[in-house]
């Protein structure tokens, strides 16, 4: 008996360090894109105001290796803040399973490099977007407030991402995403390096459920909280809500239409 009370403790203290890991984590990440989108606008408002035509910033330049950087941390912290929620419940799970199965790694360690994986995939797509987002800079087809300022690539966008969601590909990296328990079954390795895997292929399936709609930004604005919050929150519910693929079906339907009314809108 007095064993049980002492794992069950273990349990709940590990269970404890996560969710507060994760939430500082997206709380963290959450503050520094606020920070971003509050100076962005601040350099926009003297620009236009105070500053005059002749000392405003110029809307593009080439861009230099700390502009790379610099947009690469951007992307990669933004990845953090949407991805993280929809992550968690993953995340607990393998810190619950390790726990059971005594594993070498401690729990919180080894949810630790789990996470990591996953983080790193991400990371990894922030700099496929990074590369993306400064070709169309270079191509002068983002504004400012880098978003497309072209309908008709915005229109693409959006048709492609609703497209996408009826895809056997989004349906089975989806399913991946909704089962964390069906996940552990069918990917779990033990040790260090084996954790790390685990993480690696979670991350992998989440950014082929979602790479399309985090190119979204493109059209909504990359720093636009408004619809980082909202891409944010669609993703959470997708995955994790009941007939959650049956919202994406919807949500493809609303942006391949949105998509097409705004190529109709250039072409008539």
């Amino acid at each position: 008996m007095q064993s049980a009370t002492f794992t069950e403790t273990l349990v709940r203290r590990d269970r404890s360090v996560v969710l507060a890991s994760l939430g500082a984590i997206i709380l963290l990440s959450w503050a520094y894109m606020g920070y971003l989108a509050w100076d962005m606008a601040n350099m926009m408002a003297m620009s236009e105001i105070g500053m005059g035509m002749e000392m405003a910033m110029p809307t593009f330049q080439p861009w230099g290796i700390v502009d790379f950087w610099l947009v690469f941390i951007m992307w990669t912290v933004m990845m953090f803040a949407m991805m993280t929620p929809s992550a968690a419940p993953m995340v607990l799970m393998y810190g619950k399973i390790n726990r059971q199965r005594q594993a070498q790694l401690k729990p919180v360690w080894g949810t630790a490099v789990f996470f990591l994986g996953y983080l790193l995939v991400w990371t990894a797509f922030s700099a496929a977007a990074t590369l993306a987002q400064g070709g169309l800079h270079a191509a002068t087809l983002l504004s400012p407030m880098m978003e497309t300022t072209s309908p008709v690539l915005g229109g693409i966008i959006l048709i492609a991402a609703g497209v996408f969601q009826f895809t056997p590909l989004k349906h089975a990296c989806l399913s991946h995403c909704r089962t964390p328990l069906g996940f552990f079954m069918a990917e779990w390795r033990e040790g260090r390096w084996g954790t790390l895997l685990m993480g690696l292929r979670h991350g992998t399936f989440c950014v082929g459920c979602c790479w399309l709609i985090m190119i979204l930004l493109f059209v909504a604005g990359v720093m636009n909280l408004i619809w980082i919050a909202v891409i944010a929150a669609y993703v959470l519910v997708e995955k994790l809500l009941p007939g959650g693929h049956k919202v994406s079906w919807v949500v493809g339907v609303l942006m391949a239409g949105w998509g097409i009314w705004m190529i109709m809108g250039v072409l008539l």
